[in-house]
């Protein structure tokens, strides 16, 4: 297996594991690790066994290509960051059956791993706030009831505007998601979450942040911006499987 463009390759302990299952007696050899950044033309694997690693091909490759890109673009976005702290972190922008390998390239690419689903964090969104009302009073019956219901469990809450900066630091959450705000507001509202005197929550940047937007946001200094274009808008990265006779 070749790759043919270059990014940081993933997914090589999933392709043994594809070679063993359907071409079974064939012999598999990585010469990378998994997070490794790869040059166009590095060879990444060497696989030997009868034509039946034919019938792997396609499905190991199909792995190897869309954990890669997921990964490689993961470290793209990483690389844009200039501070010491915020992080890039993933969503749970998946697909259907592919969360765990994708969440595994995206931290494999030097992202940090969101909530893996609806159970090991809790997050107050937008229509969780609307069928609320509105309320903070209600909200923060609601986040009491999840703290002693689920004793350590972190709980985010979503802002979409200054006044719910305001209306929700009171109410104890662990994040404060900054969602489709402008720079300016974002810059007021993380300043103000960092003057309030009680528990600061940490704040994360959320809402179709593309590359420039990352780089421009990381000088707000937020803990985290989060990009569910990591996974959903991955290109698969080029790679090839050359068979040779012996």
């Amino acid at each position: 297996m070749r790759a043919k463009d270059s990014g940081v390759v993933c997914g090589l302990e999933v392709v043994k594991r594809v070679f063993n299952l359907a071409a079974p007696g064939s012999k598999v050899k990585a010469l990378v690790k998994d997070g490794s950044r790869i040059g166009k033309g590095a060879v990444l694997m060497k696989v030997e066994g009868p034509a039946s690693i034919l019938t792997a091909e396609r499905t190991a490759l199909n792995f190897l290509q869309h954990m890669s890109g997921v990964a490689t673009r993961a470290a793209l976005f990483s690389s844009v960051i200039k501070n010491g702290r915020t992080r890039i972190y993933d969503t749970r922008k998946t697909l259907p059956g592919l969360r765990a390998v994708e969440k595994y390239a995206s931290a494999c690419g030097g992202a940090v791993n969101h909530r893996m689903g609806l159970y090991d964090m809790a997050m107050i969104k937008d229509n969780h706030v609307a069928l609320a009302g509105g309320s903070p009073a209600k909200l923060a019956g609601r986040i009491a009831a999840m703290r002693k219901a689920k004793p350590g469990l972190k709980i985010e809450i979503e802002a979409q505007s200054l006044a719910q900066v305001k209306a929700f630091l009171p109410l104890g959450a662990d994040v404060l998601m900054l969602d489709n705000m402008d720079f300016a507001v974002m810059k007021k509202a993380i300043a103000l979450i960092r003057a309030h005197k009680g528990k600061k929550p940490e704040t994360e940047i959320s809402g179709g942040v593309d590359l420039a937007k990352a780089a421009r946001y990381s000088r707000l200094g937020a803990d985290r911006i989060s990009v569910g274009s990591i996974t959903s808008g991955a290109k698969p990265l080029d790679i090839s499987f050359e068979v040779k006779t012996k």
